[in-house]
């Protein structure tokens, strides 16, 4: 073999080598990729968990929301056993004086050192003094961003001459709570209030219907098909005897409006009511 043929042949080897060691580099870059790629997928699926509401229900008129790292209480009573397993609150609605509404015994009960109180003035003027440097006090129609919500006091009473007394209006409050742009009622005791018709823009209601001391299931009906929620939760459906058909409430808002989701929760795990 000539010089001259060796040196090409020497060349054409010597190219070929470098292309292959181009591809692997490439191949390999492009590994790299992948497992980036697959590395933050499950990290994009952790963040859209835990912007999630979840609405737990303790008993009656008591439920647990939880989103992020907060912790909101509505109502707590049942005493410490009623709230095994669950985180300890960031905030802490009452609505009312009753007993089904505000309890201190729970409360003294539960780790509340962290937790703010939203309660009316007559909550308040109940509640030991031990409480009150933790108490945002809101009346009917305030409103106030705490922990990143938005809280507002929208009005609770009866209606019925036969049950004034039982509510009288600028003593309790509902909630309108804005979490991470869902509008979520609590509507506390009451009855189908003008202040509760005019509602706008709610995701989910929570709507009492008990006898005799808030309203009949048709009375709910008749609201929720008015300020029309995408989702309305029966619940403080039982008193002492009567209980409330909330399968009478459902098939009266289907006839309504089937665009309303009515939404049963188990609100009497333990029958007491």
């Amino acid at each position: 073999m000539k010089l001259k043929e060796l040196l090409v042949l020497l060349m054409i080897g010597t190219i070929s080598f470098s292309c292959k060691e181009v591809k692997k580099s490439e191949g390999e870059i492009d590994s790299t990729t992948e497992i980036e790629e697959n590395m933050a997928a499950p990290v994009e699926m952790s963040e859209r968990k835990s912007d999630e509401i979840e609405i737990i229900p303790i008993e009656h008129a008591t439920a647990v929301i939880e989103w992020n790292d907060v912790v909101i209480y509505v109502d707590p009573t049942g005493g410490a056993t009623a709230f095994d397993g669950q985180k300890n609150p960031t905030l802490i609605l009452i609505t009312d004086i009753h007993g089904d509404h505000l309890s201190t015994e729970t409360l003294d009960a539960l780790d509340t050192s962290n937790a703010i109180l939203i309660v009316p003035q007559a909550v308040a003027d109940e509640l030991p003094a031990t409480y009150s440097k933790q108490l945002e006090i809101m009346e009917n129609g305030a409103s106030k961003k705490l922990a990143g919500i938005t809280i507002e006091a929208i009005p609770m009473y009866n209606l019925r001459k036969e049950a004034l007394n039982f509510h009288t209006k600028g003593r309790g409050n509902g909630y309108v709570l804005t979490i991470d742009k869902q509008r979520i009622y609590f509507s506390g005791d009451t009855e189908d209030i003008p202040e509760m018709r005019s509602l706008k823009n709610i995701d989910k209601a929570f709507v009492c219907m008990n006898l005799p001391y808030t309203m009949t299931v048709e009375s709910a009906t008749s609201a929720v098909l008015d300020f029309k929620p995408e989702q309305v939760y029966p619940y403080h459906y039982r008193g002492k005897p009567d209980v409330s058909d909330v399968a009478k409430f459902k098939q009266l808002v289907d006839a309504g409006n089937q665009g309303i989701e009515v939404v049963q929760l188990d609100w009497y795990p333990n029958d007491e009511y």
